[in-house]
């Protein structure tokens, strides 16, 4: 890798390699993400692959999940970016990350990682959610979503926040130029 490509790569003075989109449901996490990854030629999962089915049945009925719901989910994201890491592979992967409990949990001990938050409001995202179809999620987690959210504060390093009111591209790129990440 040209040295240029590997400086514009670090964000207080570290190399990131993984980027997690985060937000509440309805956000775009998936469609920033997916654009990001495409944008910067990194790979691309939805953290809601890496979900247990039962988390997934719980969610598709509109019952929100708990901390406890939560725990396997997380634990199997940051060993998906234990392994991209390990292997000195890009990627982007979509998170909601509502809590900062979760946010650090994905990234403490994790240098290589850092976070986009895409922040909206509750009025935008039930007018996206009831836009969107094909997702597993019902709708109705929403009103949860926001009652879990603990949006990040300045203190975080590795997060980033964005409103989420703009064109998906637009956040791409504001994201790439934030964390001053290059392809």
């Amino acid at each position: 890798m040209r040295r240029a490509a590997r400086e514009a790569s670090r964000v207080n003075n570290r190399w990131v390699v993984i980027v997690v989109v985060a937000g509440v449901t309805g956000s775009g996490k998936t469609t920033v993400g997916t654009l990001l990854a495409n944008r910067l030629g990194w790979s691309f999962t939805d953290g809601d692959a890496l979900h247990p089915p039962a988390n997934i049945a719980k969610l598709a009925a509109g019952r929100p999940l708990t901390d406890e719901d939560r725990r396997p989910w997380l634990r199997a994201i940051a060993a998906w970016m234990d392994q991209r890491i390990g292997a000195g592979q890009r990627a982007v992967i979509a998170c909601s990350a509502l809590r900062r409990a979760y946010r650090d949990q994905l990234l403490n001990g994790r240098p290589a990682a850092a976070m986009a938050f895409l922040e909206i409001d509750p009025d935008a995202a039930a007018k996206r959610l009831a836009a969107r179809h094909g997702h597993f999620a019902d709708p109705a987690i929403l009103d949860s979503q926001f009652a879990d959210l603990e949006p990040p504060s300045q203190d975080e390093r590795s997060v980033v926040t964005v409103r989420a009111d703009q064109a998906p591209g637009d956040l791409a790129e504001q994201i790439i130029g934030l964390l001053s990440l290059a392809g």
